[in-house]
């Protein structure tokens, strides 16, 4: 069993920065693909990032390139999301998940993670 902890949400206003970590249990961190979900008022989840096992690659959603970096920790067992020049559009529940089996590259799709967090929500005023 895997826990994922989220936190590092809160409120900004448009063009600020905030950095959401994940704190995951576990003794085999750095063999789990990571990655972040957002999910907005009356929308569905989206992939906002992701990174392959050995954290040499990342994929974004196309909106948030250039704005947010994933990364990760295995020292800490902590994955984080940078985001920075945050616009209202990206208010949302911030959610880490882990792929803790049989993948080393990005996973994309949310059923393609089987631990999810709680959730974190940021909230971006304009």
């Amino acid at each position: 069993q895997v826990q994922l902890v989220e936190s590092g949400g809160g409120l900004v206003q448009a063009g600020g920065s905030l950095r959401l970590s994940c704190a995951a249990s576990g003794r085999t961190f750095s063999s789990y693909v990571m990655g972040w979900f957002r999910q907005a008022p009356g929308k569905e989840r989206e992939f906002v990032a992701g990174i392959s096992r050995s954290g040499d690659s990342t994929d974004y959603l196309d909106s948030v390139k250039g704005r947010f970096t994933i990364s990760t920790d295995n020292a800490k067992n902590t994955v984080y999301l940078q985001m920075n020049s945050l616009k209202p559009e990206d208010t949302a529940v911030y959610y880490c998940a882990a792929r803790t089996y049989g993948a080393v590259v990005v996973v994309t799709t949310a059923n393609g993670y089987n631990y999810w967090g709680q959730g974190t929500q940021v909230t971006v005023s304009s």
